[in-house]
């Protein structure tokens, strides 16, 4: 048995779950989540508690039985907690700004990057190298924060670039300084 597709997962005061068949809605203070669960699994709720099971020891099956029970915590939590990705600009001139729903990043191109939310996510700019990506879909949040990380990705010379709160870039040495060819 997959060790963490045994365990329940505990569902909180104000959460309402609706299993139709393999569909999965779950409904909190942050708002909705419904997802389509592989037929290798089937989802009951019992006693507070929702518990994935699989159909067959296939390896197949094995494998969709802790990604289900993942997938299944991320929402309960996605709609009681929500998820938020930091991102950190590094650069000389490198930085972000707010306007209304839009963010707008100068990143040493010609002309700024704009960049709007989709549904169901916020962006929160709380200083001028520093993006809050927020929202209750887990999955979507980390896309998005992997999109806005895309238009500038750290380089190992200088460490310049969007990267994750916490990312270490692995730097290399630039040109050895020695006597050129002649």
């Amino acid at each position: 048995m997959s060790r963490i597709g045994k365990k329940p997962v505990p569902v909180p005061d104000g959460v309402e779950v609706l299993i139709e068949g393999n569909r999965v809605t779950v409904k909190g203070p942050l708002g909705t989540l419904d997802r389509e669960f592989p037929s290798a699994v089937t989802i009951k709720k019992e006693d507070g508690q929702l518990l994935v099971e699989r159909r067959s020891d296939l390896p197949q099956d094995r494998a969709l039985h802790g990604l289900s029970r993942t997938l299944l915590n991320n929402m309960v939590v996605g709609v009681t907690k929500g998820f938020a990705k930091t991102l950190e600009i590094v650069g000389v001139g490198y930085r972000a700004t707010k306007q209304g729903q839009k963010v707008t990043l100068a990143l040493g191109y010609s002309h700024p990057v704009e960049i709007e939310p989709p549904a169901g996510l916020e962006i929160e700019v709380p200083a001028a190298t520093k993006i809050v990506v927020k929202g209750t879909d887990k999955e979507k949040v980390g896309q998005f924060a992997a999109y806005i990380r895309s238009f500038r990705e750290p380089e190992p010379y200088k460490g310049k670039g969007i990267r994750y709160e916490g990312e270490t870039i692995r730097r290399k040495a630039g040109k050895a300084g020695g006597k050129g060819k002649s």
